[in-house]
């Protein structure tokens, strides 16, 4: 499941950036797109601080 939903997230931060960078190129909004551009960064970090492998909890003695 939580493949599942980091896949998700990964398709949205790659529709997102792109839409912002089509937004500015394209349509001449610029505040949109660099909002848009930003959010698409923000699931980027989302999915790689999910990614990240935690070392195994340590017992205690």
């Amino acid at each position: 499941m939580a493949g599942m939903i980091l896949s998700i997230l990964m398709l949205a931060g790659i529709l997102l950036t792109g839409g912002g960078i089509y937004a500015i190129v394209k349509r001449g909004d610029r505040k949109r797109g660099v909002l848009m551009i930003v959010a698409g960064l923000v699931m980027f970090g989302n999915v790689a601080i999910s990614a990240i492998p935690m070392p195994p909890p340590q017992q205690a003695r």
